[in-house]
């Protein structure tokens, strides 16, 4: 089954109120033989810096997310009952993995605790404060950290676009899913080359 695809609003969707998510391309999910690698992560890179180019070309701001963990595990809660250890801070699996064209000016949203990256973290802070109503959602993985946030900024009234190019799941099927459950009233549902037509 394909997820549902709908045209963008595109007059509400403009640079001064639109921001780019880049979630949790670390290296404990992306690099080869990670903890957690995610098939077709180290694919993403060169899609992600054409939607970072992109950003940069209109002052899109740019935000990168990193799932971290305190090295004694106190703050994993029942995660552990599903993933194993990973993203401890403090340890290489929590940098970004190479390739990123991340630059200084970029935001960083640290010591993520959970899937969701708005959980405990400042972003809806960071986004209000620059009155951002528009999320483009990249990274990993499709049917956990990217679907929880993407989940969580549709409450929050956010209008959320997924290139469908720009994100990865742990099986082509959990990839699958993930577009279907987003595409129906949570996302619309993209691609990397549609969104940088965006504005011309």
């Amino acid at each position: 089954m394909e997820p549902l695809v709908r045209s963008f609003p595109t007059q509400k969707i403009q640079p001064n109120n639109t921001a780019l998510l880049v979630i949790d391309m670390e290296r404990d999910f992306v690099d080869m033989g990670a903890v957690q690698e995610t098939p077709g992560g180290r694919e993403l890179v060169p899609v992600i810096n054409r939607l970072i180019d992109w950003a940069r070309q209109h002052t899109v701001p740019i935000i990168f997310t990193h799932e971290m963990h305190r090295p004694d595990k106190s703050d994993y809660g029942i995660e552990l009952e599903y993933d194993p250890v990973h993203c401890l801070e403090g340890t290489p699996g929590c940098e970004l993995t190479d390739g990123l064209n991340v630059q200084p000016q970029d935001y960083r949203i640290l010591n993520k605790r959970r899937y969701d990256c708005f959980m405990g973290t400042e972003l809806d802070l960071l986004l209000r404060a620059q009155k951002i109503e528009n999320l483009v959602c990249c990274g990993v993985t499709a049917h956990v950290c990217v679907m929880s946030t993407v989940f969580t900024a549709r409450n929050l009234d956010y209008r959320v676009i997924v290139p469908r190019d720009a994100i990865a799941g742990v099986t082509v099927d959990h990839y699958t899913a993930a577009l279907l459950c987003m595409s129906d009233v949570f996302a619309y549902i993209s691609t990397a080359t549609e969104v940088t037509q965006l504005w011309g």
